[in-house]
């Protein structure tokens, strides 16, 4: 009973906190077990089948929450799934960050508030296309450090934020024993693959990794994706885009799918992913046709790289990997319909497909199978019909020809199977769906304005017929080229990128001066030839300035950089503006990657021979001004020193610009650089 011993409280104010009350009361947890065997996850003393879909937390806005999860539900989820990201929660080596979209504890708790279980990956390497694969680029800079390998250093900050993760999460009480939605566990994350890259040392720290993460306390079982060398205790998962034909490495674990690839990410330039409904359904219905307990989408809801969280090099900010909920929120028909339909009737056969320590195969054809769960399979006998009553039958009949619809007999029927399709029968005689048929409707999307969700259509055509005039609204501030602060200092000699950008900024200013003499322009008159840079190696992206004017870019990821440029007699400024697009996320030896520049850089063809710019003295400047002073914000921009911009300017190399976003109607501003 809620007491309010105010009793001036309006009486709508009391209902309004009474409702609230009752709601988030409902939706607690009783405490239960999660075990495993063979078959399932045990939850509560019950086998279960289970769909999973992928929200991770920091690619939506928090506002964004409670209605990805209330459609993933809807959709016929019973867990979420989510990476941790060790950069977003720590950031600087000790100083946490729990809020905003890294508000992993209210993520968690909404997910739980919706009565769906929780699959927590902490890694915390998580690759996930995230910039630096989830590693907080300080941890580069640990003394011996070398990264997923049997390495002191790096095993001491990477216990050290796995056990704060579980210990928040012990902390709130959000494990299943504790009457959290918590399930499951992850360490690492497709180790495997790389593990061969470390010889020794590789396996053991498989073995360190699942030894320290079983003695943190958790309480739920530990999950290895994508390592079939996960010791005993662990459970080894599969990652693929389909996984029907996955065994893990002992026959007392269950099989589960924790990355069904619905889409893919995309990089610049790049074409949009795209996975048909019809096979990414009939996959799902194979893995659990076949043995398969639990199965995750990557991604339910792809969402976006905020800010510098793109992986890379080259992924662009949009993650919506042709999810079955869209980066803004959207059901993507008919994906997300088609999908909700198939977990329905997946749900239909649950009561069989748990009772059942394995199926009953039938070869139907040359290509054709069925796969039979019975909840008693001693008393079942395959040409009998058995009441629900006696015993529950489901069924699934798959036609893996990927070009022929085929007819089967089935205990005396006759199914018609499309190619390349499953057939779910959840009482071993009437289809309830097929993975080939697709019923949901194909959606037109009307993306409204979120701040005037009622503009009429004539609003509407007028806007459109605005776009022309639109142009007179922008307005833009120029960048500074090079050194722009105090901030900058001089070293001798060329320092790492990621060395002295901490990874605050994707910019980096170098700058030198150089001396042309009369000698050297006569030698380069005589001879008809020009100087050239030489780098030998450079990522991502590289703008060459000579006195303040771009006289070339080069982009990719280690490239030879042969670019010639022109000198005047006396001095010149060359400034080299290096920028990382996504630091790499995938692969061995991530320590090692780093940014910038690799090797020497030289001007060649002077008459005294080549100038080793290594060796020179650089002033160094760390990001862009505009960068720094947050014009991008609401609260900063206005300082900025807006100008209107001109249809006839011509743009400096480095602009802002400014424009109403939703035209007339709303007061949300753009920024692009």
């Amino acid at each position: 009973m809620v007491v309010f011993e105010n009793k001036a409280i309006p009486k709508l104010l009391l209902v309004c906190l009474f409702v609230q009350f009752s709601v988030s009361a409902a939706n607690f947890f009783q405490p239960f077990n999660v075990t495993y065997d063979h078959r399932a996850l045990i939850i509560d003393g019950k086998r279960r089948m289970l769909i999973s879909g992928g929200i991770h937390y920091p690619r939506a806005t928090p506002q964004m929450w409670p209605d990805l999860i209330a459609k993933s539900k809807e959709g016929g989820a019973d867990v979420i799934e989510s990476y941790t990201f060790w950069n977003g929660h720590e950031p600087v080596r000790g100083q946490y960050n729990f809020e905003g979209r890294f508000d992993l504890v209210k993520f968690v708790k909404l997910v739980g508030d919706n009565g769906l279980y929780f699959l927590l990956r902490i890694g915390p390497y998580v690759c996930a296309e995230w910039n630096f694969g989830g590693f907080p680029v300080w941890l580069r800079d640990i003394p011996g450090i070398e990264f997923r390998t049997d390495n002191e250093p790096f095993k001491r900050e990477m216990q050290r934020f796995v056990t704060k993760i579980v210990d928040l999460m012990l902390e709130e009480k959000l494990f299943s024993w504790q009457g959290g939605p918590i399930i499951l566990l992850q360490i690492e994350n497709e180790y495997g693959n790389m593990e061969g890259s470390y010889g020794q040392k590789g396996k053991e720290y498989v073995r360190w990794a699942a030894n320290m993460a079983l003695g943190l306390g958790a309480g739920v079982p530990w999950v290895m994706c994508k390592q079939t060398d996960a010791p005993g205790d662990i459970i080894d998962t599969c990652n693929n885009y389909y996984c029907d034909g996955y065994k893990p490495n002992s026959p007392n674990k269950p099989t589960i799918w924790t990355e069904n690839w619905d889409g893919w990410y995309t990089s610049w330039g790049g074409r949009l992913p795209h996975r048909p409904v019809e096979d990414l359904a009939f996959a799902v219905a194979r893995f659990f046709q076949r043995g398969g307990s639990l199965m995750n989408y990557y991604m339910y809801f792809g969402g976006t790289n905020f800010g510098r969280t793109s992986g890379g090099p080259f992924y662009i900010t949009s993650y919506d990997y042709d999810a079955p909920i869209d980066e803004y929120g959207l059901r993507s028909e008919p994906k997300w319909g088609h999908l909700k339909d198939l977990h329905a009737a997946i749900k239909l056969c649950e009561r069989a497909l748990v009772a059942a320590d394995s199926p009953q195969y039938m070869k139907l054809g040359p290509r054709q199978e069925a796969h039979v769960y019975w909840e008693n399979t001693q008393s079942a006998v395959l040409n009998t019909t058995l009441s629900e009553s006696q015993s529950a039958c489901s069924a699934f009949l798959a036609n893996i020809d990927e070009h022929n619809t085929a007819t089967v007999i089935f205990r005396g029927k006759s199914y018609s199977l499309p190619p390349w399709s499953v057939s779910i029968l959840p009482d071993c005689s009437n289809v309830a769906f097929n993975t080939a048929k697709v019923g949901a409707q194909t959606s037109v999307k009307l993306v409204e304005n979120a701040l005037s969700p009622k503009i009429s259509a004539p609003e509407l055509v007028m806007t459109k017929n605005e776009v022309s005039s639109i142009s007179e609204s922008w307005m833009s501030v120029e960048e500074p080229i090079g050194i722009w602060s105090e901030s900058n200092f001089t070293v001798q000699g060329l320092l790492e990128h990621l060395k002295v950008t901490k990874d605050e900024s994707d910019y980096l200013w170098h700058m030198t001066r150089i001396y042309v003499s009369d000698d050297d322009v006569a030698f380069w008159e005589e001879n008809k030839v020009s100087p050239t840079l030489v780098i030998d190696s450079m990522r991502d992206v590289l703008r060459i300035f000579i006195n303040g004017e771009l006289i070339g870019s080069v982009s990719g990821h280690w490239v030879k950089v042969l670019q010639p440029v022109q000198f005047q007699q006396g001095y010149s400024d060359l400034m080299l503006l290096s920028q990382t697009v996504g630091l790499q996320n995938y692969g061995a030896f991530l320590e090692k990657d780093g940014a910038g520049f690799r090797g020497q850089i030289k001007l060649t063809g002077f008459k005294n021979g080549d100038i080793d710019l290594s060796k020179a003295s650089w002033i160094y400047q760390v990001g862009l001004k505009g960068e720094f002073q947050k014009i991008f914000t609401i609260e900063e921009n206005e300082k900025a020193g807006w100008t209107n911009l001109k249809l006839d300017a011509t743009p400096s190399t480095f602009t802002w610009y400014k424009e109403w976003l939703c035209g007339p109607y709303c007061n949300k501003e753009l920024y692009l650089k």
